[in-house]
């Protein structure tokens, strides 16, 4: 994979289930965004964002182990979609889909929720982890790449937690 991403190797990726796409697919998306021209790595982002974070709002089972490969994408100097990185991480960071609706249908028993509410603690946890390096990229010279940090910095601290379930 090159100087960046030396530990995706190291992830069982076709064990894992991703949100919508398989999880399989995650390394070599990652690459493309690492490696890959501007163009190439936003559309492998947009097909990465779909597998980790379907929709918007909905994580995976393999969202979690992806987060520090965002965050490193995100800190590299030559990645050129580092505030859609942000933004993605912000999406997982704010997903509460799984929660909400294992709440709604009786609790993480049942038998539809008993993983899902897991994965968003494990996403939102990943996150939260690489907190220094998100303030770090606060401080960017690039103001788009700062406001982004930002603005997942606020989704921190202004979060009010996941719905019991």
């Amino acid at each position: 994979m090159g100087s960046l991403l030396k530990g995706v190797p190291g992830v069982r990726w076709g064990d894992l289930r991703g949100a919508q796409a398989p999880a399989r697919d995650i390394p070599a998306l990652l690459s493309r965004i690492a490696y890959g021209g501007e163009e190439v790595a936003r559309l492998a982002l947009d097909d990465l964002g779909d597998c980790v974070c379907a929709l918007g709002f909905v994580v995976g089972e393999a969202t979690a182990p992806t987060v520090p490969f965002l965050l490193e994408l995100a800190e590299a100097p030559q990645v050129p979609c580092k505030p859609e990185l942000l933004e993605l991480l912000e999406k997982i960071y704010r997903t509460r889909t799984w929660h909400s609706s294992a709440a709604a249908a009786g609790g993480p028993k049942r038998k539809n929720f008993q993983e899902q509410p897991g994965w968003e603690v494990a996403a939102r946890a990943a996150v939260l982890a690489g907190r220094h390096r998100i303030e770090g990229l606060a401080g960017s010279v690039q103001p788009e790449v700062a406001e982004a940090a930002r603005g997942l910095l606020r989704a921190v601290d202004e979060d009010p937690g996941l719905p019991e379930v």
